[in-house]
């Protein structure tokens, strides 16, 4: 078996390990067990908020030990096709089999990346706020730019994206936007994004000199009924107004949009469905998410990398340069990942830097570690 090959089995089983690790494999099938009994009981359905929490958490285990026993099943398989192919001497069958682990180390390499995402909230669905920062006109095409960009990674995942708000620049672009965005995962992955992106580029309004462009991007989990975030009615003030969109597929224009505003926090969110019931009930969701998202940072300030480089949209701190003048690169600041596929990237191309937040963050490591290692 070539040297290649047996490095990618060894990474395929370094993956499984870090799998069973995560789920402690060693008590997996008790758990399931107890589950299975669980949902037998003749009365869970009395409560069914409680009984569709039970069925999430029981599903996911399944789905964990599937996926280990499936990449196991793949590589047993694959290896014995490749040592068939060699002691018959059919170069064919190694290699569609070496091709199979190939693809079979990537998609590990995935799983356990996944695996990772094993915070109370970062299964669920998340709010993702863009809101353009220094830089006028020009920050308000960014952020629009940004937008597409999300939208465009979250459609590749398969994720339902739903666009809760909406202001238009005064010239081009948006000055704000609000999406929640509904997928398995979609806030274990977006958490990574929140800061301030820097864009470096030719003015495309006619200026033809170089400018410098900044937008805040901020991702909240959405709260489920498991998760009890009380807001004080006093502390509250809801206003509703009329609300129109900047045009095209957004189009959006109501009577009845809500604005919810936490006067302890200054927290101000908005949505502008066509019920204004349905907008209250979507803005004091948004509203309890953010809430909750400051209690976490809060409780991890001394190691929440996530978060620790928000601060105003401007110069110094930014956690990502797009720089597409005079050379082509995007690099984020805090794990020092880069490429120079800026059009892949602005086209929703993003999993590789989130993983690579991921993994430092699971290392431990803050971003004034990742930038001293540099």
């Amino acid at each position: 078996m070539r040297a290649e090959t047996q490095n990618i089995i060894e990474a395929i089983e370094k993956s499984l390990e870090l799998l069973r690790q995560r789920m402690d494999w060693e008590t997996a099938a008790h758990r399931l067990e107890e589950f299975n009994a669980r949902t037998e009981d003749p009365d869970l359905w009395n409560d069914p908020a409680k009984a569709q929490g039970l069925m999430r958490e029981r599903q996911m285990l399944v789905d964990k030990i599937e996926t280990v026993k499936s990449i196991q099943q793949d590589l047993s398989d694959n290896v014995e096709l490749i040592e068939l192919g060699e002691m018959e001497d059919d170069a064919e069958v190694v290699a569609e089999a070496e091709k199979a682990l190939a693809a079979l180390e990537e998609s590990a390499a995935k799983k356990e990346l996944e695996a990772l995402l094993n915070g109370e909230t970062d299964p669920n669905d998340a709010f993702l706020e863009i809101k353009a920062g220094a830089g006028g006109t020009e920050a308000c095409d960014w952020a629009s730019m940004l937008a597409r960009m999300y939208v465009r990674w979250a459609e590749k995942r398969g994720f339902e994206v739903d666009l809760q708000e909406e202001q238009a620049g005064a010239e081009a672009g948006i000055k704000s936007v609000t999406y929640q965005i509904k997928g398995h995962n979609a806030y274990g992955w977006l958490k990574s994004e929140s800061g301030t992106h820097r864009l470096v580029r030719i003015s495309p309004f006619g200026k033809g000199t170089r400018e410098t462009s900044f937008a805040a991007v901020g991702a909240y989990p959405v709260i489920d009924d498991n998760i009890e975030v009380e807001v004080n009615p006093a502390d509250i003030r809801i206003d509703t107004y009329r609300s129109s969109g900047a045009g095209g597929q957004h189009v959006n224009t109501t009577d009845s949009a809500v604005r919810i505003t936490h006067m302890p926090t200054g927290i101000v969110v908005t949505s502008s469905e066509k019920s204004q019931h349905q907008n209250r009930d979507i803005a004091m969701k948004a509203l309890k998410s953010r809430l909750y998202q400051m209690e976490l940072d809060r409780r991890n300030a001394e190691v929440n990398a996530l978060h620790e480089a928000k601060g105003d949209a401007g110069w110094g701190n930014q956690i990502r340069s797009y720089v597409l003048q005079p050379y082509q690169m995007v690099k984020d600041l805090r794990t020092n990942f880069e490429t120079a596929d800026t059009k892949g990237v602005l086209d929703g191309d993003l999993d590789a830097f989130m993983a690579a937040t991921l993994a430092m963050d699971v290392a431990g490591k803050s971003r004034a570690d990742a930038n001293a290692e540099d």
